[in-house]
């Protein structure tokens, strides 16, 4: 484990415009119809994250989004406050600023600085699968990318605050 790095961090970076799952989900539809989506019931993934942040761990995302956002970006944004208050830290960051810094244009999950799960999809946003490696290099790539990504990134809601006043 990495020098000052607490057990139990999961960092994720999301690059995607979109995603399938979000697509095919009930809560699109929701959103479609502009009903707010910031609030859901409790469910499996945020009965986890709840436990697992009660627990100590730590669940950080970074989302990249574009200038305007996506309609599936959109739908993240108004989503995220049902995962922040699951216990999960959300910020976000431009693309242009996401170029800016060379981050990599895949999605990952980083696992405590020792394992990176790297996501597939095909053109319609299906995740096609997870590459998982604790190949020191690819690592050390996805730590520098986190590291450069969490630093420039804003969080969800004062993100979501500039996104409105520019709408």
């Amino acid at each position: 484990m990495a020098a000052g790095d607490p057990a139990g961090l999961r960092h994720r970076l999301e690059t995607r415009r979109g995603y399938a799952t979000d697509r095919n989900g009930p809560k699109w539809a929701r959103f479609l119809a502009d009903e707010d989506i910031s609030q859901d019931p409790p469910n499996l993934w945020k009965d986890n994250i709840c436990a697992q942040t009660q627990a100590g761990k730590r669940f950080e995302r970074v989302r990249i989004v574009d200038e305007p956002p996506t309609q599936g970006q959109k739908f993240l944004l108004a989503s995220a406050p049902n995962n922040v208050t699951a216990g999960e830290d959300i910020r976000n960051l431009t693309r242009a600023e996401a170029e800016q810094l060379r981050l990599p244009e895949y999605d990952f999950w980083l696992f405590d600085s020792q394992i990176v799960a790297r996501f597939a999809f095909d053109d319609e946003d299906t995740t096609l699968g997870v590459y998982v490696t604790e190949d020191p290099a690819e690592v050390l790539a996805a730590c520098q990318a986190r590291d450069a990504a969490w630093h420039h990134a804003v969080r969800t809601e004062e993100f979501a605050r500039r996104v409105r006043s520019t709408m």
